[in-house]
């Protein structure tokens, strides 16, 4: 297993220059907004020599449909693996993933990798920013094939899950905590931009994917995201599960959460599934409720 579920951009482009074309990671653009979705026309206008674009609805998450299932349900099996071979991933190879939003897209596809068994994936901490800062080049053009496809195979089980029922009761356990990592406002319920209800799950803690990283884009550091979790109960003796809005944003705070040393659960339905049943309840305002 990789050391930390992130690579900087020096330890990326040395890589990337490697003699050895089977330790030569394979790099996803995961690029995608709340408003346009999918970005490959910024993927067209500049990105890391060598990135694959990744389309976050088509092969990070199953159709909405009805939503009872939320508004990014994680793919079904046949769909991820296709599209992570088709993306040049194989078994044997380190994959490196970015976007241009603080990781929160890319964390998706590193969750999933890692949900399926991939060893070695990792973030790229502060993106394609970060890398265009330390004066790396960038090329231009349409998404890209591979030279060929890869290899990876493996089923989902690896990252530990939760349903609506098993949040629920999470964010009821006294040694639990439930961390909700939509910003402050939604959280509260003033604002919901995307989804009919507003509020959080009862009992849930507030932690924005915001605060996990600096106004670069970079992760704060190990010992800063520790005391910060520490603060909300989230310690190693507590069982921790992170949600969102969609459950794409809510795998950033997983990340940022092994960072400090902890395992946590994901509960990917989150806020658009949690909504859809009307029996269960929503709190609002500052506390959990």
């Amino acid at each position: 297993m990789r050391a930390s579920p992130l690579i900087d951009v020096a330890e990326l482009a040395s890589a990337l220059d490697g003699t050895d074309p089977a330790r030569r990671p394979a790099l996803l653009d995961v690029r995608w907004d709340l408003v346009q979705g999918p970005r490959p026309d910024l993927y067209a206008a500049a990105h890391i020599p060598g990135a694959v674009f990744v389309d976050l609805d088509a092969a990070l998450a199953a159709p909405a449909g009805d939503r009872r299932r939320g508004r990014h349900p994680l793919p079904d099996s046949g769909t991820f693996l296709s599209a992570m071979r088709a993306a040049g991933v194989t078994s044997g190879r380190p994959v490196v993933t970015y976007d241009d939003a603080g990781g929160t897209i890319a964390a998706r596809a590193w969750w999933l990798l890692r949900h399926y068994g991939h060893e070695d994936v990792a973030v790229l901490d502060g993106g394609l920013a970060a890398w265009a800062a330390a004066g790396r080049p960038t090329e231009t053009g349409p998404p890209a094939e591979p030279v060929e496809p890869g290899d990876f195979s493996g089923a989902p089980g690896a990252m530990d899950t939760l349903d609506a029922d098993q949040a629920a009761a999470l964010a009821g356990d006294p040694a639990g905590v439930l961390l909700d990592a939509r910003q402050a406002e939604r959280y509260r319920g003033e604002t919901e931009p995307v989804d009919p209800r507003s509020g959080h799950i009862p009992g849930a803690l507030n932690r924005s994917t915001r605060d996990n990283v600096d106004g670069d884009g970079r992760f704060l550091a190990p010992d800063a995201l520790s005391r910060a979790f520490d603060a909300l109960g989230a310690t190693a003796q507590a069982r921790v599960g992170a949600y969102c809005g969609s459950g794409v944003t809510a795998a950033h705070e997983v990340l940022a959460l092994e960072l400090a040393g902890l395992r946590a659960a994901l509960y990917a339905g989150s806020w658009s599934e949690w909504i859809t049943d009307p029996s269960r309840p929503v709190a609002v305002g500052p506390d959990p409720g």
